[in-house]
């Protein structure tokens, strides 16, 4: 066998990297991207490139030397982390493997490193991650074991305890507190509570599940409790950096200080002025009291906004300036001047509505598609003018992250009451009431219904839900919660009642409704207050049956819009100032900017909140490219009938008036048919 020599070529030397930072940032971002080692806290104010500035650190970290795996890099949405990576991916591709950063959300990164390491906590390392649906599912098992003797208070819905579980967790305290603090309407049964979350944790572990919060805390407990591979991880992840950081909660942020460990190459990225999610968790005192915690740390500013105009820019200026604890900066626009912001003060929510349909009609005409025009507002409820408005003109809308206010489902329950206290043979109205009530279900309204339908129709309401061959049908279990709905629903239809269709909905609230929404939904969701919103607007109907119909156009609306196809970006934005974040549009328009409303009533009991409260009103302001207009109705009717003043919401009675002022006011003016309106 002959032996022969082949010549291998060198591998072609790898082209150096050409990215030109000097001429793709500005001297802000550029400052960020060439910072050093050691901690570096990056104040990016809105619309000023964070994420473009961030990619950029990224793609000069690998350029220096730093191996993708020795990269951490986290975010909060799963669409973030795909767009930062596809960024890095176009900037550094061409010299470094990408791929091998481990980059995502927590929760990702999270699992990905438990996969490696769950053994030493006791886990299969073939644990499964319970998605939210799953986790219902097992609670509701849990709760179902748990036996409270009939008549005592019930226990809450799964949702309501995950909920609990889930923000003791975040916030790193008991769930004993935060029951206490957050739902002390469960205190009567909190023994039973907690039993069910032993219970709950005890599941999990046996059968090696982990749900969401999971991944945090036994990652957190991982890195604490084994200090090798603690020191393993810390030495593997050389940058860590971080995304959204004011939005991260206590957990979050021991997570990224344990990660950071003693070499301390952290880079977070965030906005004070734009935490807005205590609600949620989310911990402000993670980015303000960064600096005493990592001493010594660089704090860097991106300033300059490529979103706004600079008329824009200096109303949200104006405002947050006012709040004490940040990081003082101003915006400065890279825009030329535009038209600025207006302060349009309206007789009542429904001049409100009519100005801003209005408004929007004119702004297609002149070639603003509805797509790139927005209504933000501090709770959904604050939308129902607007939505019947927009529904009468035939203005496409969509409302974000959630159903339109009259199709949500407490709506529809409060709205079957007033229904079938109006017409007591709705069928449908019935049995959506009737299985509200704990033991009643699909089978057993429906044989309600049939007891009900055997009887005289001339039988008033109240006296056939009393009457015995109806009152046969009803479970034992469900006997003193059907006496009190039946209770409500005689009230209700008694002939008096049908002239005040908003003292209606006081009364299902009271009758037990509000108790009901109090222990099946997170209080975050804010149901009850949508429902109060719903009865003050149903004040100024004097007939039922008229808002009723009124209510039904929307529907109608709804269906037509659905059958007919629309395309989605075809339409009209309503938004919570929440929901809105990170987000902008060309034209924006806020709504209810009254005291009580925006900032809400209930937000701001202490100067901590009101702060909380003037930062959602900046990230409303900051969402406007173009033209911004800020709404407020002089006058609310009560659900008496009584028309009562408002005052004008403290963000703007504190802003610079007269010739400083940072809007200008626009007086609206009623011209009749004959006038050419």
């Amino acid at each position: 066998m002959a032996t022969r020599k082949y010549s291998l070529d060198a591998a072609p030397a790898k082209p150096s990297p050409r990215i030109d930072y000097e001429g793709l940032l500005n001297e802000e971002q550029l400052r960020v991207v060439e910072a050093g080692e050691g901690p570096v806290l990056v104040i990016a104010g809105a619309g000023t490139g964070k994420t473009r500035t961030l990619t950029f650190r990224v793609a000069r970290l690998l350029e220096r030397g730093i191996p993708p795996e020795g990269v951490l890099l986290l975010t909060f949405t799963n669409k973030a982390a795909r767009e930062m990576t596809r960024r890095v991916e176009e900037l550094a591709g061409s010299f470094a493997d990408v791929r091998r950063i481990l980059g995502g959300t927590f929760h990702h990164a999270a699992h990905a490193l438990l996969r490696q390491h769950a053994g030493a906590l006791g886990f299969s390392r073939d644990f499964t991650v319970l998605d939210r649906e799953d986790a219902r599912d097992l609670m509701s098992s849990c709760l179902a074991e748990r036996k409270v003797p009939r008549g005592e208070k019930r226990l809450p819905r799964a949702d309501v305890v995950l909920e609990l579980i889930s923000m003791a967790a975040n916030l790193r305290r008991s769930v004993e507190e935060v029951l206490a603090e957050r739902r002390p309407q469960f205190l009567p049964v909190a023994e039973d509570v907690l039993a069910v979350a032993r219970r709950f944790a005890k599941r999990k572990a046996h059968m090696h599940l982990m749900d969401f919060d999971d991944l945090l805390v036994l990652l957190a407990r991982l890195l604490v409790e084994h200090p090798s591979l603690h020191a393993e991880l810390v030495d593997r992840f050389r940058c860590v950096l971080v995304d959204e950081y004011q939005d991260t909660n206590r957990l979050q942020g021991e997570l990224i200080d344990l990660f950071a460990g003693e070499h301390r190459n952290l880079t977070v990225v965030g906005d004070d002025c734009q935490s807005i999610y205590s609600f949620r968790g989310a911990d402000f005192t993670n980015i303000i009291e960064f600096p005493q915690r990592y001493p010594g740390c660089s704090i860097l500013h991106l300033t300059r906004n490529y979103r706004s105009t600079p008329e824009i820019l200096r109303l949200a200026n104006e405002s947050i300036s006012l709040n004490q604890r940040q990081f003082p900066k101003q915006l400065v626009a890279s825009r030329l001047s535009g038209p600025a912001p207006v302060l349009v003060p309206t007789l009542d929510a429904d001049q409100q509505a009519a100005f801003v349909a209005q408004r929007v009609l004119e702004l297609r005409e002149q070639g603003v598609p509805l797509e790139q025009m927005a209504v933000l507002y501090r709770a959904h409820a604050h939308s129902l003018e607007l939505q019947l408005e927009l529904t009468r003109r035939g203005i496409p809308f969509r409302v974000r992250s959630g159903v339109r206010f009259f199709e949500q489902a407490h709506v529809k329950d409060v709205m079957a009451h007033l229904r079938l206290a109006l017409n007591p043979r709705d069928e449908l109205a019935f049995k959506r009431i009737v299985k509200l009530v704990p033991g009643i279900a699909q089978t057993r309204a429906e044989s309600l219904w049939a007891a009900l339908e055997s009887l005289p129709p001339e039988l008033p309401l109240g006296q056939s839900l009393a009457h015995p061959d109806v009152q046969a049908r009803v479970p034992r279990k469900a006997a003193a919660d059907f006496a009190r709905l039946a209770s409500l629903l005689d009230r209700l239809s008694s002939p008096e009642s049908f002239r005040t269709p908003g003292a209606l909905i006081g009364e299902v609230l009271a009758g037990g409704y509000a108790e009901y929404l109090r222990a099946e939904f997170p209080e975050e969701e804010r149901r009850e207050e949508d429902i109060r919103q719903l009865a003050e607007f149903a004040g100024r109907f004097e007939e039922l049956p008229r808002f009723l119909s009124e209510i039904a156009l929307v529907s109608e609306f709804s269906a037509e819009e659905a059958a007919a196809g629309d395309a989605p970006d075809a339409m009209l934005t309503l938004s919570s100032v929440h929901q809105s974040k990170g987000l902008e549009w060309r034209v924006v328009f806020i709504l209810w900017l009254a005291e009580g409303r925006f900032p809400f009533i209930s937000a701001v009991r202490s100067p901590e909140e009101e702060e909380e409260e003037r930062r959602l009103f900046y990230v409303a302001t900051t969402r406007a490219r173009d033209e911004l207009s800020l709404t407020y109705p002089i006058t609310s009717v009560l659900q008496e009938g009584a028309r009562v003043l408002n005052r004008i919401s403290r963000f703007i009675e504190e802003l610079p008036a007269n010739e400083d002022a940072p809007y200008d006011r626009l007086i609206l003016e009623t011209r009749s048919a004959q006038d050419g309106s």
